[in-house]
């Protein structure tokens, strides 16, 4: 059974999903029997991986905490989430535009509001809300502002899939083993080792000035970010993984910029076609050229 995403994501790796596995180590689901993620986003990788390979262990991180509460919730408690968000279905398709909107901006209202003061008992119901405005509102874009307020405006799907439940509940059986963590990178250092096999795919790096538009936490991640992620990918190749790292190519709009060149300069650098779909200028869509980096 084929499984996708649960949530459309930007920066998602569908589209490059085909040049991503050629890079898989051909030791995978051998004496490569880990498999670690730390910037999970919307796991097109991971549950590619998942649905390949037998393994040991898997790891997976991010820091946007409603993303990863989302995880946790369809590994432990689908059956729950599979009824508010049925419910939720129901309620909203029938809608007329106006009346959809106004259901869309409750709900928006609702998920902020939990976001900020809500506790472990409502983290069924802000996992069903995070999935219901992903499939709800414009371009699938999770944004959120500088207070951390997720402040996308609704999107124009005639019926959209909102509980897709057969995926979901493949979803949840690929999750059981899986560990989810909140948090930063650097703490996936304990689990990798050399039998891991490690996929990076940090917040890309603008191409423009104007192109970072799009914000997934509170937190930004810039050069120095970068420069610190490549230092790190250079410990854990002391270690011994295997190690794929993913990010834009500065080369697309400067011909002259060496910044990944230089600072990923031990590893092969890969350029590969890729399509950015999520962008809300239409004619920044399109190919364009994407770095994959790797140790061996």
């Amino acid at each position: 059974m084929i499984v996708k995403p649960f949530v459309k994501w930007a920066g998602g790796k569908s589209q490059l999903l085909s040049e991503i596995q050629k890079k898989y180590p051909q030791e995978l689901g051998k004496f490569i029997s880990k498999y670690c993620e730390p910037f999970v986003g919307g796991g097109a990788v991971l549950f590619d991986i998942l649905g390949k390979y037998e393994l040991e262990e898997v790891y997976i991180s991010d820091i946007n905490a409603e993303l990863i509460n989302t995880y946790r919730i369809i590994r432990d408690n689908i059956d729950e989430l599979v009824s508010m968000l049925t419910v939720m279905q129901t309620d909203f398709i029938p809608l007329d535009a106006e009346r959809r909107k106004a259901y869309y901006l409750y709900k928006r209202e609702k998920f902020n509001y939990l976001k900020v003061n809500g506790n472990e008992s409502i983290n069924i119901e802000k996992a069903a809300l995070m999935i219901f405005l992903n499939k709800t509102c414009f371009n699938g874009l999770f944004r959120v502002n500088k207070k951390g307020l997720f402040n996308v405006p609704m999107g124009s799907y005639k019926k959209p899939l909102i509980c897709d439940e057969s995926n979901l509940r493949t979803v949840s059986e690929r999750l059981q083993k899986v560990t989810v963590v909140c948090g930063d990178y650097r703490k996936s250092a304990d689990f990798i080792d050399d039998k891991t096999f490690a996929y990076f795919d940090p917040p890309y790096r603008p191409i423009t000035d104007t192109a970072n538009f799009t914000a997934y936490t509170e937190n930004l991640f810039n050069d120095k970010e970068q420069i610190e992620l490549a230092r790190f990918v250079d410990e854990m190749n002391k270690k011994g993984a295997k190690l794929v790292i993913s990010n834009s190519d500065p080369k697309n709009s400067n011909t002259d910029d060496n910044f990944f060149d230089d600072i990923y300069s031990a590893h092969k650098i890969k350029r590969v076609e890729a399509t950015r779909m999520i962008n809300c200028n239409g004619e920044a869509r399109g190919k364009i050229k994407e770095l994959l980096i790797s140790n061996f």
